[in-house]
């Protein structure tokens, strides 16, 4: 599906809890298997201060700089996963429920005492036919994400939308990582009629 006519922007929320909810601690589990596994620190520090990290799942094909591989390329037309996907069953069986093509996914964590400062993803909105969903894995009371100023509460095993294109920040004022699995994806009329719900 190409990006959405003007006319529909006004009808798709800048943030929305999406019908599907994964076991908790099934995915808890598949993230204790990668406790010893490098995690690559986000490649603009402009966007943040402290720890803010990612694992790759899946990434751009033929991509094998740990940069280029948490890299989204928006450029990409072909997505292939990585050795790292076939540890984690929950992940996995979590991306496949999704009916729209996926792009990349990613683990971020976000260190105690981190923050990722005010900023925008341009091109991440479902008007514009690229979305991104995060499915939180661990977070803690201390953690709070805004967007467009407001505060989105997400809770282990649920899968939220996000525009991203407008103003999004996050702190991570408490006593543990908060790590969500990240996932791009392509809007097609399975997610608009989701959003819409």
């Amino acid at each position: 599906m190409d990006a959405l006519a003007p006319t529909h922007a006004d009808t798709l929320p800048d943030r929305k809890r999406l019908p599907l909810a994964f076991d908790a601690e099934a995915l808890r589990a598949d993230l204790a298997t990668l406790e010893r596994d490098p995690w690559q620190p986000h490649f603009v520090p402009d966007n943040y201060r402290g720890d803010w990290s990612a694992m790759a799942l899946r990434a751009a094909a033929g991509e094998t700089h740990p940069i280029r591989l948490i890299y989204a390329d928006p450029a990409a037309t072909e997505w292939v996963d990585t050795p790292l996907m076939a540890r984690v069953p929950a992940m996995r069986a979590a991306v496949a429920a999704l009916c729209c093509p996926v792009q990349s996914v990613r683990l971020m964590r976000l260190g105690l005492g981190s923050a990722i400062l005010p900023h925008r993803d341009l091109d991440l909105a479902a008007e514009q036919g690229r979305a991104r969903l995060h499915l939180p894995i661990t977070t803690n009371p201390g953690v709070r994400f805004m967007l467009s100023g407001a505060a989105v509460p997400m809770a282990p095993g649920e899968l939220w939308y996000l525009r991203l294109r407008d103003t999004h920040a996050a702190v991570n004022e408490g006593a543990s990582p908060r790590v969500h699995l990240v996932i791009d994806v392509l809007v097609n009329d399975w997610l608009v009629a989701m959003l819409r719900g």
